[in-house]
């Protein structure tokens, strides 16, 4: 290996990881703006981030580090595509080619206008006005499409801001893999609505005291491995994760008195998040190896520890006593069965974010399809509102009495995140798939669960993706773990398996 290789290879990685270090306080500055900033701040923050924004850029798309990269990718480093440096090579200079397309001025533009929509969006959500979040959504939607065009795409300009989140997906290959998840879906649903039983979700509405339902749900993720010592939850509008370096990653969620299930779900969820983010490796920090493969991968992550394992009969075995001791006024009658039955329940629901593991994946294609419409000119904006509760209508049988529980629930389109979406469904394909293959390798897992014992999945998840950052795209990872490329037919039977003998059906 030539001496000038290997020095021109430790140049480009520590850009990279001063880069990353400069990317981690733009993180903080997003994570105050969603939890801690007074709203009044907006207009500071939307200056701060912009500024930072084009200083990342620009050192993103620096030309000695280009040159660098150029030179390293025809280098023995980069000879195995998939070995650690090999990896690093290849991944920054994709990232590298990409950015380079994108005017600095664009990417100032897409962050100012990013962080004053989700001020306004937060705004017009509380006061359920639409009218209000309309004319940033236009401008958004109108910057994605320039971004779009700047970057170009394979098939469709939907492809282009799809790759951001997904890196190699296709807008049809994730178009058919959902179709035939749908196709999959409706059967099952339509036999539960049909089934005739009923379980009793009001027992989920009793009154669960804030105070109780958060040192609960701190019990539940430090089991699960979250590490407290090097991460935190706070309360936000909407749910999220950031994992702002090896040692500090934010987790959130939102509470009702009456409503048991969304917050701790919604704290196992983004605990998942938080245990890929504490499980990548701390010496790659700022490099390939040390980031998520993908924002479905990472999806993978966060569903199967919410439903895959805090959905099951397994995990409540072991953690239904703590909750009745937690809250013995609304628990204490009540048998664990029918609880389990509560916390599965399917049945049409309004909110994404509360919806069940069946229906789930509808609230996702109908986003998937409105967002396609807009960026290709096919919707308008100020028609969203009507094609939302269209689309509500077809797909699940019900319609938004509000925007607000319609199409101002997510977060997502203010803060310009279009092509996210789909990374949702992906994710509970990866890992209802790869869940299964644990079960093989490491299982019984409901036997370890029924004891309290989450660590010996966790750790192999860790040496199967956490620690893999981006060596493999996602679909070679999945197809790696489990020797199959994805499909569809894990999940639908992990659906047929728990909701079956719960509805009577199949």
């Amino acid at each position: 290996m030539p001496e000038d290789a290997q020095l021109l290879y430790n140049k480009v990685c520590q850009h990279a990881r001063r880069t990353a270090l400069l990317g981690s306080i733009e993180e903080v500055l997003g994570w105050d703006e969603r939890t801690k900033m007074p709203p009044a701040g907006a207009e500071h923050r939307a200056e701060q981030m912009t500024l930072l924004s084009g200083i990342l850029h620009q050192r993103r798309t620096d030309p000695d580090f280009g040159r660098r990269l150029a030179e390293l990718s025809e280098s023995p480093l980069a000879a195995d595509p998939h070995g650690d440096s090999g990896t690093t090579i290849r991944r920054l200079k994709r990232d590298y080619d990409k950015r380079v397309k994108l005017p600095q001025s664009l990417v100032e533009e897409l962050t100012r206008t990013a962080v004053l929509g989700q001020g306004i969006w937060q705004k017009a959500r509380a006061e359920n006005d639409f009218a209000t979040f309309r004319p940033v959504l236009e401008k958004t939607i109108e910057l994605k499409r320039r971004e779009a065009e700047a970057l170009g795409y394979p098939e469709c300009p939907y492809d282009a801001l799809l790759d951001d989140f997904e890196p190699e997906a296709l807008t049809s290959e994730v178009t058919r893999v959902l179709a035939g998840l749908r196709d999959e879906l409706v059967p099952l649903v339509g036999e539960i609505g049909q089934s005739g039983r009923e379980p009793g979700v009001s027992i989920l509405s009793r009154c669960y005291p804030i105070d109780r339902q958060e040192a609960f749900g701190r019990e539940v993720a430090s089991s699960m491995g979250f590490d407290f010592n090097r991460g935190r939850l706070d309360v936000t509008a909407h749910p999220f994760c950031s994992g702002l370096g090896p040692n500090d990653c934010r987790i959130t969620t939102r509470y009702s008195e009456h409503s048991f299930a969304s917050a701790l779900f919604g704290i196992m969820h983004e605990a998942g998040h938080g245990i890929y983010d504490q499980g990548l490796r701390a010496d790659q920090y700022g490099l390939p190896l040390g980031d998520a493969a993908s924002l479905g991968i990472h999806e993978s992550q966060s569903r199967m520890w919410e439903n895959l394992v805090g959905r099951s009969h397994a995990f409540w075995r072991h953690y239904f006593a703590r909750a009745q001791s937690r809250f013995p006024e609304s628990l204490g009658d009540v048998r664990l069965d029918d609880f389990y039955f509560a916390i599965n329940a399917v049945r049409p629901s309004l909110v994404r974010v509360e919806a069940d593991e069946a229906t789930y994946n509808l609230h996702i294609l109908i986003r998937f399809e409105l967002e396609q419409a807009l960026l290709g000119g096919e919707l308008a904006v100020a028609d969203l509102p009507g094609a939302w509760n269209e689309k509500y209508r077809e797909y699940l049988g019900i319609v938004p009495p509000s925007d607000a529980l319609g199409v101002l629930q997510d977060v997502h389109w203010s803060g310009g995140a279009i092509g996210y979406f789909p990374t949702y469904s992906l994710g509970n394909l990866y890992a209802a798939q790869i869940f299964a293959q644990a079960e093989t390798e490491v299982g019984p897992l409901d036997e370890q669960f029924a004891r309290g014992e989450f660590q010996p999945l966790r750790e192999w998840l860790g040496e199967k993706i956490h620690r893999q950052g981006q060596r493999y795209p996602a679909a070679m990872l999945v197809e790696r773990i489990t020797g199959k490329p994805l499909g569809s037919a894990p999940l639908i039977k992990h659906l047929w398996t728990k909701l079956g003998p719960l509805y009577g059906i199949g």
